[in-house]
């Protein structure tokens, strides 16, 4: 049997008359939106006083390296809450009147938020960051 047509990939089973099965490329089934790229994830530990980026392992008995702020104190905990009961969110049982000044409390933890990691490259220094706005 002649072929119809001369191009490369018609009928190419080997055989002359038989007809090659054809199974089409199989499309990808989106359903719902696509997943977004967004960037890594951290846990870190910011100073309340200051938002300075704090060390990992630091030892929150000390003080921040920044500003001197008490690291062991109410607005530096994770329950720490204005609107609940004496201001924290686990069952004290007195007070504590000032929230910035060190404690003693059994119930403390640091606070950590995840912060999305957004600059792969280290920041400028602010002069540095000038000098790059006008550099030919």
């Amino acid at each position: 049997m002649e072929r119809k047509y001369k191009q490369r990939g018609y009928m190419d089973s080997g055989s002359g008359g038989e007809r090659a099965e054809h199974k089409p490329a199989r499309k990808q089934e989106n359903f719902g939106p696509r997943t977004p790229n967004l960037p890594g994830k951290r846990e870190v530990v910011r100073c309340a006083s200051c938002a300075t980026l704090l060390p990992m392992g630091i030892d929150y008995t000390g003080k921040c390296p920044r500003c001197g702020f008490e690291l062991h104190s109410c607005k530096q905990c994770a329950f720490f809450d204005t609107s609940g009961r004496f201001e924290c969110t686990q069952p004290v049982s007195a007070r504590i009147p000032r929230k910035d000044a060190r404690n003693h409390c059994n119930f403390y933890s640091p606070r950590t938020t995840v912060e999305r990691e957004t600059s792969t490259s280290k920041p400028l220094d602010a002069r540095q960051a000038f000098e790059n706005l006008f550099r030919k």
